[in-house]
């Protein structure tokens, strides 16, 4: 039990964006901090903000992609923390391209760092919230989880293999209701992760208007070590998402590589790059991607629920020709 009151956290992907900023929320609501990412000199970074709040931090360079240093990571945490109340699972990386003209290298490292990855942070984690008989995991996803994303296979692979292996672990766990699997589901977030992405397609990559401050999300993961719940949408509601995928998987599907084909057909030229995927940005600690204007700021869930309304829409009309 934790008699302090003082929460204890593990997060992983923490040197930038969501994990970033999560870490600076938990240390504001004066958690005990384990960081954990590739980038030890970003990773000091983000520890010495959260310190100005007061937070006891313990930084830990790992690759989530080594089974082996996530487990030592695991018990390092726990001998430092004492318990583990929260491990937030959120490294996720991307590579941008028609699936053929993308390396297979790059799409094996993709699901190496977003599925193996998690699936390595809870296999180290579950068996000592089993000892403990409570725990929350949290699993950042995204809405490639419900939504399919031409141009960047890999990366909805990986999205939809967490929310099977999240709906997997939950069974297991049932019989504990002290331990929870939270699912976290943002749309496009204003991260350095899309400037960092691998990019395949000859130019440049950008984010739709009205991506989401990582702040945003952060309250909401922050919010989750309070009220746990399996799902937690930010940015479109769930029951959208899932619908959207329900009716009209195939036919998003399409309108999405139609619209990513002509944007990038007019994009500014860029060469091939392999990004951020084998090594850490040298731009790495930051929170903010630079993307969002300030009149953006206030319409992401309407943008994002313009798009999944749509899509459900369509879909309705398709199964009513088709009857």
């Amino acid at each position: 039990m934790n008699v302090s009151g003082r929460k204890r956290v593990v997060i992983t992907g923490a040197s930038s964006g969501i994990g970033a900023a999560t870490a600076e929320a938990f240390a504001a609501d004066g958690a005990r901090l384990v960081l954990a990412a590739r980038d030890a000199e970003a990773l000091e970074q983000i520890a010495t903000v959260c310190r100005r709040s007061g937070a006891e931090v313990l930084t830990a360079p790992v690759d989530v992609t080594d089974a082996a240093d996530v487990a030592e990571l695991a018990i390092q945490a726990r001998r430092w923390l004492g318990e583990i109340d929260v491990w937030f699972s959120n490294v996720g990386i991307g590579v941008v391209g028609k699936f053929h003209e993308v390396p297979i290298s790059a799409h094996r490292r993709v699901i190496d760092a977003n599925l193996m990855g998690h699936l390595n942070d809870a296999h180290a984690v579950l068996p000592i919230f089993l000892e403990q008989q409570r725990g929350i995991f949290v699993n950042m996803i995204s809405v490639g989880g419900f939504i399919p994303a031409p141009w960047a296979a890999s990366y909805t692979a990986s999205k939809f293999g967490l929310r099977g292996m999240a709906q997997a672990l939950r069974g297991e766990v049932a019989a504990y209701p002290h331990i929870h699997i939270c699912d976290v589901y943002p749309t496009f977030v204003d991260t350095p992760a899309i400037r960092h992405a691998g990019n395949y397609t000859g130019g440049e990559t950008s984010v739709p208007p009205g991506v989401l401050n990582p702040r945003t999300v952060a309250k909401a993961v922050v919010r989750l070590a309070d009220r746990p719940r399996n799902t937690t949408a930010v940015g479109a509601p769930a029951t959208t998402m899932k619908l959207a995928q329900f009716l009209a998987p195939e036919l998003s599907a399409r309108l999405i590589d139609r619209f990513l084909a002509s944007y990038f057909a007019r994009a500014q030229p860029a060469p091939h790059s392999p990004g951020n995927l084998f090594h850490s940005p040298a731009d790495d600690g930051q929170v903010d991607g630079g993307f969002r204007r300030p009149r953006q700021r206030r319409i992401a869930a309407v943008a994002a629920g313009a798009v999944t309304a749509g899509a459900i829409v369509a879909g309705v009309l398709l199964a009513r020709r088709r009857r």
